[in-house]
């Protein structure tokens, strides 16, 4: 037995069968056979650490199948640590795992040239993209800004402060969702933040993990850990749940440390937040699976949309929408199947608009969503407490050294 995999078969050990962890499985809700479950792939990964079986093509496809959202080790209740030991069950598998190949040697090429992905990405929207959506070999194609976020290092001031914060943008903001990231500066200086986006940050690393890269993943660790631990700043806030989820609690897998101080903007924002009057709209809010079961947050959303005006409407216990980076990618069946189930559950509350608190969910609850808008839960702050607030100012941000 490998030393390096004792304290997962120890940990993967402790599995009584009890089917908790089944029971709140998204893939398996889609395809009812045990090894499409979290307990059908702990007993596969127990096997593959203990030399039992060997790689082949179904077991890759079982492993790979997990969404890894998280909500199996959220539910087990002796507490097994099952994604965990699905990202190191991935990394046995990468070398070979044939059909996820060129999603590998595509995410390695874009995070090590991330701006001349974004133009090539741009230069081939029409001709070579498109064309692929409509054949269905990749699922959908996000609208692309035209050029993202300015990345060098800069400290948006104002007067009077009341703190400071660093944020960590993440990919999908950096590159897709730029406003995200300029609303919540806006936020943060109406209510008296310094702010810093500090040169040097790279991609969080989830992609390449969930990938079975994990090397690769804890270099980038290393790199946002060295960038961030050095900053004299209250919290650093993300606007994605895997990133954040990802900076505070999968860097101490990777590497041992993570960032103590990364934080959900719900939770940095809710008691901060005076009640604002109603304005007679009603909203969803989708929870992300990382965010709540990666970070344990799902009140601090819903408090803070009441605060701003806004009617809450729930839609009982609500569901993966199966995005999952890669896995959209890779799965498309169950992932479609996801997304129908949810926005068929959201489109039935008749609520006006969905709100939720990660970029990647956006993307996959707007292919199918039309006719209302799906916002991030920044946007309702912005909204709410900059442009309908009546002490609105206007802020400038000012450039300036770290």
């Amino acid at each position: 037995m490998n030393d390096d995999l004792s304290p997962y078969l120890e940990d993967l050990s402790k599995c009584v069968r009890c089917g908790s962890c089944k029971a709140v499985c998204p893939t398996h809700d889609q395809e009812p056979v045990e090894p499409m479950g979290a307990r059908g792939r702990i007993m596969l990964l127990r096997a593959l650490m203990s030399g039992e079986a060997g790689p082949s093509h179904l077991l890759n496809e079982r492993i790979f199948s997990c969404i890894l959202c998280g909500a199996c080790t959220s539910a087990c209740p002796l507490g097994v640590d099952v994604s965990g030991a699905m990202y190191r069950g991935r990394q046995l598998l990468a070398r070979t795992d044939r059909e996820r190949k060129h999603l590998r040697s595509a995410a390695k090429f874009a995070l090590r040239r991330p701006e001349l992905t974004f133009r090539l990405l741009q230069m081939s929207r029409r001709f070579l993209l498109r064309p692929l959506v409509r054949r269905g070999s990749i699922p959908f194609l996000p609208d692309l800004p035209p050029s993202p976020l300015e990345r060098e290092e800069q400290v948006f001031k104002v007067p009077g402060k009341k703190g400071r914060v660093a944020v960590f943008t993440g990919c999908s903001v950096n590159y897709i969702f730029p406003s995200l990231a300029e609303s919540l500066i806006q936020v943060l200086q109406r209510f008296g933040y310094e702010v810093v986006l500090p040169k040097g940050e790279v991609c969080c690393g989830a992609p390449l993990r969930a990938l079975g890269l994990g090397e690769e993943a804890a270099r980038l660790a290393k790199k946002n850990l060295g960038v961030f631990s050095r900053l004299n700043v209250e919290a650093v806030l993300s606007l994605c749940p895997t990133c954040t989820d990802t900076l505070r609690n999968g860097y101490r897998k990777l590497i041992g440390a993570g960032l103590e101080n990364a934080a959900d903007i719900s939770v940095f924002f809710r008691d901060r937040l005076m009640l604002m009057e109603s304005i007679g709209k009603t909203s969803v809010y989708h929870d992300p699976c990382h965010l709540r079961y990666g970070l344990g947050i799902r009140r601090e959303p819903r408090d803070i949309i009441r605060r701003a005006g806004i009617g809450l409407i729930e839609t009982g216990d609500t569901g993966c929408c199966g995005f999952g980076g890669s896995f959209c990618f890779s799965h498309k069946d169950l992932s479609l199947g996801l997304l129908g189930k949810r926005t068929g559950e959201i489109i039935r509350s008749g609520a006006d608009a969905v709100v939720t608190s990660c970029p990647g969910c956006i993307l996959q609850l707007s292919r199918t969503i039309k006719d209302r808008p799906v916002l991030h839960l920044i946007e309702l702050i912005e909204e709410a407490y900059c442009l309908r607030s009546p002490e609105n100012e206007e802020l400038v941000p000012a450039s300036g050294s770290v």
